[in-house]
């Protein structure tokens, strides 16, 4: 039996483990113009002209990222279904406006969160784009309800996420 890869350990970190977003970037894919990596760090993009990676802002604990890896015995086929969930309270003109943007025509895109660890991630950055896929809103029924949207998007990787340097993040915005 052939050995394709040599394997790598993973030890038990011992540092605060949180879950959910605290931050979003986002950028038309066609702006970022190459990116170096070093052991699966970005550490640097370039990006085209004056373009700059665009923050969505959202409540705590309303918004999160899940990776799940596909992996096909039969076709020795791997990747990674990607799924960005953010939840943005209160509509408003503004929120739509913007939204209108990022949905029309469906572009690739880009995008980097911060995760409640302190750690930047990236997705989108090799031929797997991301996009908006699902969204939503409403009012909500009760004083204490949802008003705003949720919106959900998507890639098919070929990698899991990126891990993005922190040194490089203010660079792009």
């Amino acid at each position: 039996m052939a050995v394709c890869n040599s394997l790598l350990e993973i030890t038990k970190s011992c540092d605060n483990n949180a879950g959910g977003l605290v931050k979003f970037y986002v950028i038309p894919a066609d702006y970022v113009t190459s990116y170096t990596e070093t052991a699966g760090v970005i550490d640097g993009i370039t990006l085209s002209g004056l373009s700059t990676f665009v923050e969505y802002e959202f409540n705590r604990g309303t918004s999160s990222y899940e990776e799940v890896p596909t992996i096909n015995l039969q076709n020795g086929s791997t990747f990674y279904n990607d799924t960005i969930t953010l939840q943005i309270a209160r509509r408003d003109a503004i929120k739509r406006e913007a939204l209108i943007l990022i949905a029309a025509g469906q572009p690739d895109l880009t995008v980097i969160v911060k995760d409640s660890n302190g750690l930047y991630w990236g997705f989108g950055f090799d031929e797997d784009k991301v996009n908006l896929t699902t969204g939503g809103g409403g009012s909500g029924l009760a004083k204490a309800d949802f008003n705003g949207y949720t919106l959900s998007f998507t890639s098919e990787a070929a990698t899991p996420a990126y891990e993005v340097d922190e040194a490089i993040i203010a660079g792009l915005l």
